[in-house]
Parts: structure tokens; C-alpha cells; sequence
């Protein structure tokens, strides 16, 4: 099983920055049907992680499937190596859906990172699958101030390459990061994530992930994959 707890910081930047060129910025797959929205929870000053994957129908934001997975981590949280602690866990929930999603979108960065890996990058390189990063804070880059309508963007730019998309999706509301992961272009990732936006500041795909992932870890949803069956979450 994948697993990082023996690794340093040195070592970890040593991978990042030899992962970091296998990153594709081309879009795999323009015909999406199926998204996915990946997080993690986990109990403070505790090893256990919990991950949640909630697959959902593109465009409509359909709640279709959900593999959750349990798993421990030894390396601990430090801002730029989010993926090395909480990777192997979501690899495990990745691992059991038998159909996989078109794109996943995890909740953190993707290349807006001082390594270009973020932790939508690191997976994304791992399963070799379109993933897309959606953070809900700023790591690296700067942008232009947004307008204060839903819908506003505005590009985020490191030593004039553009890297990602500051993006409103509330009015007067703080907005969230978007940044290709791997397998998609920066345009095509805000034009998608666009498509996900509903009534909340977070996109459908990881609110749902949060919102399911932290049922599983109150006891109230189990392990595996699961399917809907046309019966729609509780939230």
C-alpha cells in the first residue's frame, strides 16, 4: 500500500520536484459526463484519516455514487505537502469505485503550488486520471482584485505564466481556487468548475465530499463503495 510516513521534507520536495514534470496541461477529456469531488477528515491530534469520494453527473450535479476509506498517516500536516498525508488514503476510496468518474476535483491546490504540486497535481499523477484542484485558500500566485458579483474571475498569474483561476461563486462572498491538477488545461478547468457552481461557495463535487466524508467519520456512513440508488444524500 502507497504510504509516505518514512519520508522527510527533503525527501518529499525531492519527489515533487521530479513528479512535477510528468504534469500534463492538455485536456484528456472534453466529453464530461461524470465528476467527482474527493476530501478528508480527520480526528484532531489523531493519525486516522477518513476519505470520501462522491461521484456526481456533469453538468446537472447529480449525487450518483460514494467510496469511503479509512486510513492512518504518519506524516505530519505542513502547508505545500498536504498530498504526502493524505494521498494514500484517498487512493484507497479511489481504488474501489469500479467505474472511475471522467475528472476528479480535490479540495486543495493543483499547480498553483511553489512546485506546481499540489495535491489535485500528485493524485492526478498517481492515477494517471484528470483531476483539478479546488482550494478554498490562496498559496501561490497573484491575481487581479475580483469583481463582487457570482462568477466574477479573475486569472492567477507566477512570473507572467497563468497557473489558475481566483473564482467568485457567491456574490460578496470570498472566493475559491481553481487550478488544473493534471490531464486539463487551465481554461478548460475554470470553464468546468464553473459548471459545478450552485447556491453554496463551494462547488457541489467537494461539498458533497465533505459532507459525506465527515458521516463517515461520525459513524453514520461505512466503508466502501456505494451507490444512491436514486435516493439523494441528506444535504
Amino acid at each position: 500500500m502507497l504510504s509516505y510516513d518514512d519520508f522527510t521534507i527533503e525527501m518529499a520536495t525531492l519527489l515533487q520536484n521530479k513528479m512535477k514534470e510528468d504534469i500534463s496541461l492538455n485536456t484528456r477529456n472534453k466529453n464530461i459526463r461524470t465528476v467527482a469531488g474527493a476530501d478528508i477528515s480527520h480526528d484532531v491530534g489523531s493519525s486516522r484519516l477518513f476519505a470520501g469520494i462522491v461521484i456526481l453527473s456533469y453538468p446537472d450535479m447529480i449525487p450518483l455514487s460514494y467510496s469511503l476509506a479509512e486510513g492512518n498517516s504518519n506524516f505530519e500536516y505542513k502547508a505545500e505537502y498536504l498530498a504526502f498525508r493524505e494521498v494514500p488514503t484517498l487512493m484507497k476510496a479511489w481504488e474501489q469505485i469500479p467505474i472511475k468518474p471522467d475528472l476528479l476535483i480535490l479540495d486543495g491546490q493543483g499547480i498553483t503550488h511553489p512546485r506546481r504540486m499540489g495535491i489535485a497535481s500528485h493524485f492526478g499523477l498517481l492515477a494517471d486520471h484528470p483531476t483539478i484542484g479546488c482550494a478554498k485558500n490562496m498559496l501561490h500566485g497573484e491575481y487581479s482584485v475580483l469583481e463582487d458579483e457570482k462568477f466574477s474571475y479573475s486569472a492567477i498569474f507566477k512570473n507572467q505564466e497563468k497557473l489558475g483561476f481566483a473564482l467568485r461563486t457567491k456574490t460578496n462572498v470570498k472566493p475559491v481556487f481553481i487550478s488544473p491538477g493534471h490531464h486539463i488545461s487551465v481554461d478548460d478547468s475554470l470553464e468546468i468548475m464553473t459548471n459545478t457552481i450552485q447556491k453554496y461557495r463551494i462547488p457541489e463535487p467537494t461539498r458533497h465530499a465533505h459532507l459525506m466524508v465527515n458521516l463517515f467519520r461520525t459513524g453514520q456512513r461505512q466503508a466502501g463503495f456505494h451507490e444512491f440508488n436514486n435516493q439523494l444524500p441528506l444535504f
